[in-house]
């Protein structure tokens, strides 16, 4: 991993400043001109067409009923026309497919994922063959249509987007967020040679905020707590984890944040957060206050519960993090958060999503580990057009081989993922 994001540090020099302002511009002067041919790009790669997807069993949106026997119609990237083979005719020019004895729902978000792995190396000029068989591998294979990054390195992760948004590198819709650590807070799973943007005062924290969306990225992730091994968690000063949020929030941009114990939940509640990152196994449960902050904030959470039966060998071990942070994810929706589905991937190799649903559903109903997938990420990151499967919307669509309703488990049965009436993936 050769993560080398902007540093700032006591006593840089107006020359370190200025050389950071003039990479950022050079930056912002090159990602423009990318999107620019990345739209262009997109749309014609993967609008060209009108698909239809014709005779599975549809579920709308999470709250809806079923409908059997249904037609989804989609022309230039966009859902034209819902219902049962009775109430919809399909175009003579279409690709059809068919969806006999499967279900069809919404594009799913990773509202937690990570593109630091070697694949991804060098991503602006490696061939797309290799890209795409580890994007299909991580993560088209298994639904998804958006992702959330929260944390790689820009110089690959950008360009991936662009050839992924051209249609070179079929894949989700990528949106990045920038970390940045406390002062000493290098965590002992990230390796000592890899540079990790720290921040030390309130005004580098605003400062690196701006850089990274300056850059082009969508969000910032803030390391409220480290984890050190034997040593204690290194926290982030509530002051400077605010001065980052005010940037983001000023710009319209989510903040994601990792706490580790209580005091880096505290942070994330002081500092005006948006979204925990990540569970806390180290704490029994959130408390009464912190239930009633997150609601009144309207803080989201990411479980990725599957995570917390990787970091251990001890069965008994698992065994009590998981419990610890099953319980949190049913507090946190009982008290009626939203809760976002993510996994950690890329920072974890388990590519496969079924023991996450299988988590997840200690807590939830099937249609509320659904609703993390599709209408609680879109309405939470205003995504107005995704999330669900109605005439007008994007089609971000998946086929699944059974009913999640019937067995959670089905989630990760994926047999067709399309992006914006685009086949990203298909099962062989």
């Amino acid at each position: 991993m050769r993560y080398r994001p902007p540093r700032l540090a006591h006593g840089d020099t107006g020359n370190d400043r200025w050389d950071l302002c003039m990479t950022a511009t050079s930056l912002r002067i090159t990602l423009l001109l990318g999107f620019l041919c990345s739209i262009v790009g997109f749309n014609a790669a993967a609008h060209a067409d009108t698909l239809v997807l014709k005779g599975g069993t549809l579920y709308a949106a999470p709250e809806a009923a079923s409908v059997a026997d249904a037609v989804v119609v989609a022309t230039d990237g966009v859902i034209t026309a819902v219902g049962n083979s009775n109430q919809v005719q399909v175009p003579h020019d279409a690709r059809v497919i068919d969806c006999a004895g499967k279900t069809i729902v919404a594009g799913f978000w990773n509202s937690h994922v990570h593109f630091t792995e070697a694949a991804w190396r060098n991503a602006a000029n490696a061939p797309a063959a290799p890209l795409t068989q580890h994007m299909q591998d991580m993560l088209t294979r298994w639904g998804f249509t958006t992702v959330w990054d929260l944390g790689s390195d820009p110089a690959d992760t950008l360009p991936l987007r662009r050839r992924v948004d051209s249609g070179e590198v079929p894949g989700p819709n990528i949106r990045v967020a920038g970390n940045m650590f406390p002062k000493g807070g290098h965590p002992v799973y990230v390796p000592r040679e890899v540079q990790l943007p720290e921040v030390t005062t309130p005004d580098e924290a605003a400062q690196l905020a701006r850089v990274y969306l300056g850059m082009g990225e969508d969000g910032i992730k803030l390391f409220t707590g480290a984890f050190m091994g034997d040593k204690p968690v290194i926290n982030m000063d509530p002051a400077i984890a605010k001065a980052a949020v005010d940037v983001a929030h000023a710009q319209g941009k989510p903040v994601f944040a990792h706490p580790q114990n209580k005091t880096g939940v505290e942070t994330v509640i002081a500092a005006g957060v948006d979204v925990l990152a990540h569970t806390t196994p180290s704490e029994s449960g959130y408390t009464a206050e912190q239930l009633a902050r997150f609601k009144a904030q309207g803080i989201a959470l990411i479980p990725t519960l599957a995570l917390f039966t990787t970091v251990v060998l001890d069965p008994n071990v698992t065994a009590r993090l998981v419990d610890v942070t099953v319980n949190q994810v049913r507090q946190f929706s009982e008290n009626g958060g939203p809760v976002l589905f993510g996994t950690d991937v890329g920072f974890t190799k388990q590519y496969d999503t079924s023991q996450e649903y299988e988590l997840m559903h200690r807590a939830l109903s099937e249609r509320q580990v659904l609703a993390s997938l599709t209408t609680n990420p879109a309405r939470y990151f205003k995504a107005v057009k995704k999330g669900r499967v109605e005439q007008g919307l994007d089609a971000d669509l998946v086929v699944l081989d059974g009913d999640p309703m019937a067995d959670v488990r089905n989630l990760a049965k994926v047999a067709y993922t399309i992006r914006a009436g685009r086949v990203i993936y298909q099962r062989p």
